[in-house]
């Protein structure tokens, strides 16, 4: 399996690949370290997250979501100039094309692993099904934790 992550010690973006006969997950630029445990990886999936240990992992398709927002973005373009010149069938067909195309590359592109806390991503799992897709609760409780801690670490003395 394939991972990315913000390394916790140096916050570069860290690539790698992870195997139970890897016992480890290693920032390639800093080095830092974490152990994975056999227990930590059930088949070839991670049980939780082998960055920080968090019970909560989400699936999603693997798919920038910059590139998305760019091929709608071109698809209300097209079918703007098409409506601007008098053509509202056109503008429905150009419509309707990027609607197939995004529902093409929903159908063919593959799910992810995606952890609530560190945001650390899981490619290359097959039978990713049964995985819960994201639950806007869980990740606001994530998200309420992360401020909680950050609040906790400007209040502390120096």
């Amino acid at each position: 399996m394939q991972i990315a992550f913000d390394c916790p010690k140096c916050l570069k973006i860290s690539r790698g690949a992870v195997a139970p006969t890897n016992a480890q997950v290693e920032c390639i630029h800093c080095h830092w370290k974490r152990p994975v445990e056999a227990k930590e990886i059930v088949g070839e999936s991670p049980a939780n997250c082998l960055v920080c240990g968090c019970q909560d992992l989400w699936r999603q398709k693997d798919f920038d979501p910059r590139l998305g927002v760019l091929i709608v973005g071109i698809g209300i373009l097209f079918s703007t100039i098409a409506v601007a010149y008098m053509m509202p069938g056109v503008a429905m067909i150009i419509l309707m094309l990027f609607g197939l195309a995004d529902w093409v590359l929903y159908a063919i592109l593959p799910d992810r692993l995606v952890c609530y806390r560190c945001h650390a991503q899981y490619r290359g799992i097959p039978k990713l099904a049964e995985t819960a897709v994201f639950d806007l609760e869980v990740n606001e409780r994530y998200r309420q934790e992360a401020i909680r801690l950050k609040r906790a670490e400007n209040s502390a003395p120096r």
